[in-house]
């Protein structure tokens, strides 16, 4: 098998070296991630043995000559411990709160919002592999990937407080006949129900795309509804449809959460946040610097784009390109080139027009360009210090991806309110 590898430096013994972390096993570096990431706790049983399995391994790659012991590997895994988390731009929380599982990660958005919020996430998983560097990057933890294998729920640990997952929203099959637990089969959802069923967190937070409302004439929500309250016995209020252009980022962006308690919690109201009153636009997030000649449209493309507009509008339709003022909102950001075309932005403080890309024509002179992929991380609530590791293409999609972080937020600490109430109860 041809490995691939990953460096790090560590020092074991008092002597430098470096561990090359073979990926020979798909578990390996996210096992050992989360081990270091919850050493402190009962978490970390879930991982050691995959953690160990994984450094034995990579010792004796480095050290073919050598006879490597389990307890050899016990001491580097120990030693890592010390150095871990120390470039981390986001820290798990020193003394949590509560503790979490993310599934569906993307780029962390959930896990910023929780982790603000005093959580403790324990367990996560995506299966985009870009994604996962943007992931590691900023939180010092690979995710575990397929969730929908049983070789990758059986990471999970136990007694964790909040199931978080922005599902994506495969098509259901749906007869119409029981609608319960069976129905959801073949889908993602089945995944997160079948992961709710064993583990009984005691809070559910989902995330969808508005049309998850109306899928399917509206059996899709009533068959997930069903199974959350009727099969899996939690209480779930009525969905509710929130705008991120509400809570303080500057975007047109509508999406449907699902929240979930455990009956024997006893909770039997909840109440999705109110909007704040302040409101944002563009020039908020915008570059505040001259940005690169390569967000700027050449006249050709720019032209191609008139014209399509053209043609729609001809028809009576309202597809094309859009260009948002400075005092007005963005619309969804999403994958595509649509999400960038419905999103341009005029700047003129480009001074050199020299292209620094291969395009056809010259670079427009309108000042006309598209959002950069700081702007777009911005429209979706990440600080500035929020790295990005991975090329403008996989930006893009990663950020038309992930939840806005503050919406995300505000629910989630209705959601954790409730459950320190019932805590502090008992």
């Amino acid at each position: 098998m041809k490995l691939k590898e990953k460096i790090t430096v560590e020092e074991v013994n008092g002597k430098a070296f470096k561990i090359r972390m073979i990926e020979a096993s798909e578990h390996g570096n996210a096992a050992l991630t989360h081990y270091l990431h919850n050493h402190e706790n009962g978490v970390s049983a879930f991982y050691k043995k995959e953690a160990l399995t994984h450094i034995k391994r990579a010792l004796e790659y480095k050290y073919p000559e050598d006879t490597i012991t389990s307890k050899a590997a016990e001491e580097a895994l120990q030693y890592m411990i010390f150095d871990f988390q120390k470039e981390i731009p986001f820290p798990a929380p020193a003394k949590p709160k509560f503790k979490f599982i993310d599934l569906f990660a993307g780029i962390g958005g959930f896990r910023l919002a929780m982790q603000n919020l005093g959580g403790k996430c324990v367990y996560t998983s995506e299966w985009d592999e870009q994604a996962k560097k943007t992931y590691q990057a900023n939180f010092g933890e690979v995710p575990f990937g397929d969730i929908t294998k049983e070789e990758t729920k059986k990471f999970i640990p136990d007694n964790f407080d909040v199931l978080c997952a922005g599902f994506p929203c495969q098509a259901f099959s749906i007869a119409g006949r029981r609608g319960g637990f069976e129905d959801t089969r073949g889908t993602l959802f089945f995944d997160v129900a079948e992961i709710i069923k064993r583990k009984r967190p005691k809070a559910i937070f989902l995330e969808n795309v508005k049309g998850l409302r109306n899928h399917d004439k509206g059996k899709t929500l009533k068959t997930i509804l069903n199974v959350l309250r009727e099969d899996l016995g939690y209480f779930v209020p009525e969905p509710k449809v929130l705008n991120a252009r509400d809570f303080g980022v500057p975007q047109n962006r509508e999406r449907i959460f699902i929240v979930g308690f455990r009956s024997d919690l006893g909770i039997e109201e909840f109440e999705y946040p109110k909007p704040p009153k302040q409101r944002v636009s563009f020039e908020d997030v915008k570059e505040k610097n001259t940005v690169s000649v390569k967000y700027y449209l050449s006249d050709t493309y720019l032209n191609t784009l008139v014209k399509h507009k053209e043609r729609h509008a001809s028809k009576g339709n309202g597809f094309g390109y859009e260009i948002i003022p400075d005092d007005g909102t963005a619309n969804a950001v999403v994958c595509g080139g649509m999400g960038r075309e419905r999103n341009l932005v005029y700047d003129d403080r480009l001074e050199d027009f020299t292209p620094i890309t291969h395009i056809k024509g010259e670079v427009n002179r309108k000042g006309i360009r598209k959002m950069t992929p700081r702007e777009w991380a911005r429209l979706q609530g990440f600080p500035d210090n929020y790295i990005i590791p991975v090329a403008d293409a996989s930006a893009y999609k990663q950020f038309g991806n992930s939840v806005a972080v503050p919406v995300i937020q505000a629910t989630a600490e209705k959601i954790v309110n409730r459950i320190l109430e019932y805590v502090n109860r008992k």
